[in-house]
């Protein structure tokens, strides 16, 4: 028997105030225009004054109407698939004695990829009181091997009343006196929690970093997906070509970047240094310096022990701990050979490392006041929205167009940093936001040049050691790293 779920989803009226016009003077000029995303209208907000120079908004805007339907899964385990992939699929379902729906769907466009025709695979919709009738779908669906969930319709990125919870930090560099800067917490293999890496800089706020590298093995899970530069040392390399954030004191800037390291032995050898604290691939020379917080991989490589002056203290076969004060070059296959001949005990080895502005061709200056972070796409270029999703590594439909909890830091003409998270996944509550929404959220809060940051369940803001805005976990995650502002 066919099974037909016909329901209404009852319309709310949607009503935003704006804040009368708060005391005090605001860090940056914070938006009067309307928000940009579901009813034009000025949003309900919130200040207050955490530091000279700097400001937390709170930021709320819309009203629930929307509810659930089940999301029947393709073969990948994704949602969306190919026109045939979900004609197959629906005829399972159909097959299986229920109605489905065939939605089209576009991913939407990024400046470095066209936009992608997808399709999903529905099956009823309810009001978002009625999840559980969603849920006994789902459970009989299962009965007939067709993986499904529920699905919340406002997480699907299509048009959404919202609701949308934003947290806003500005800073003016003109008042404040402080500094930009990023930190890995205690070593690069662990990961930690944004407060946790915030407390012994000493951070009046700060939020989670950029994206770290869930799949890589268990003991390095913290190491970023990127570049990062602490104090002017370089502990994870770039990937060539991904937006990131460049700090120095009170300055910031977003540019697209590369790193290039190399090794010279005093045989007058030179060759390329693949990584920088992460597992090594065949044939690779890895660099893991006193900050790795972690045995090496022992893979059958060679290493060698250099010290502070590049005098190769010792050579030993892969696997041990880098001591403090020192650094270990880590071959594998070929690379193992050459540290054989060119990185014998006595030897000295000179590593060189250079990290590259693409938008400038120049070299940036590694100080001590230098911090460097990976983010996770580019969002808005020179005043323009500009995602960089395909060169980032995110051109998805999940990534691009469903809404997600974001992290997302920008600079505004006059040199300002904004700091925001838009929380998600609370059905009802908070919806987040899509890439597209993300750098429209960016270009209306003033940012010339933005970013986003790892999202989901890591976005996390802090102020003064607490957490401000709702992690979608339910309690902060450990992340790879973090961006703060401090004294």
């Amino acid at each position: 028997m066919s099974r037909r779920f016909v329901v209404g989803i009852s319309a709310t009226t949607l009503v935003a105030t704006a804040t009368p016009a708060l005391a005090g003077q605001t860090a940056l000029p914070f938006p009067s225009s309307a928000f940009p995303l579901g009813a034009r209208v000025a949003p309900v907000t919130k200040q207050l004054n955490v530091a000279p120079g700097i400001d937390l908004f709170t930021v709320r805007h819309g009203t629930s109407t929307q509810g659930w339907t089940v999301a029947v899964l393709m073969p990948n385990g994704h949602e969306d698939g190919a026109l045939a992939t979900a004609q197959r699929k629906a005829a399972e379902v159909e097959a299986a004695g229920f109605t489905p729906e065939i939605q089209r769907v576009v991913q939407p466009a990024a400046a470095d990829a066209p936009a992608v025709e997808r399709y999903l695979v529905r099956v009823g919709q309810w009001p978002f009181k009625q999840r559980a009738a969603a849920d006994k779908v789902v459970k009989e669906l299962k009965a007939f091997d067709i993986k499904a969930k529920a699905d919340y319709l406002g997480d699907d990125g299509l048009e959404s009343t919202g609701p949308w919870n934003l947290r806003v930090l500005t800073i003016d560099p003109r008042t404040f006196r402080g500094s930009f800067k990023t930190s890995i917490g205690k070593s690069i293999a662990k990961r930690e929690t944004t407060s946790s890496m915030g407390k012994p800089l000493g951070a009046i706020a700060g939020v989670n970093g950029g994206f770290f590298n869930i799949h890589t093995v268990k003991e390095i899970k913290g190491d970023p997906m990127g570049i990062s530069v602490v104090g002017g040392k370089l502990l994870s390399e770039a990937v060539e070509g991904r937006t990131g954030l460049v700090l120095n004191g009170r300055k910031v800037k977003i540019t697209e970047l590369k790193s290039a390291l190399t090794a010279t032995s005093s045989d007058g050898e030179k060759t390329e240094i693949h990584g920088v604290n992460r597992a090594p691939a065949t044939d690779e020379l890895v660099l893991y310096t006193e900050e790795f917080g972690t045995k090496t991989a022992a893979d059958g490589g060679t290493e060698a022990v250099i010290d502070a002056q590049g005098r190769v203290v010792s050579a030993r076969q892969a696997g041990g701990v880098v001591p403090r004060g020192f650094s270990v070059l880590h071959g594998t296959g070929l690379m193992s050979d050459w540290l054989l001949e060119h990185a014998a005990e006595t030897a000295t080895v000179k590593v060189d490392t250079k990290v590259i502005d693409l938008r400038t061709k120049r070299a940036v200056p590694l100080t001590p006041q230098t911090y460097v972070m990976a983010g996770g796409v580019g969002l808005v270029r020179n005043g323009r929205i500009h995602i960089s999703a395909l060169a980032d590594g995110q051109a998805s439909l999940n990534m691009m167009l469903r809404r997600h909890p974001r992290t997302m830091a920008g600079v505004t003409k006059n040199g300002g940093l904004i700091l925001a998270t838009v929380d998600g996944r609370v059905p009802g509550v908070t919806v987040g936001a899509s890439m597209v929404e993300a750098a429209q959220l960016m270009r209306w809060l003033g940012a010339k040049q933005a970013i986003n940051l790892d999202g989901g369940g890591s976005s996390a803001m802090i102020v003064r050691g607490k957490v401000v805005n709702r992690p979608s976990d339910g309690a902060e995650r450990p992340v790879g790293d973090g961006l703060f502002v401090t004294p």
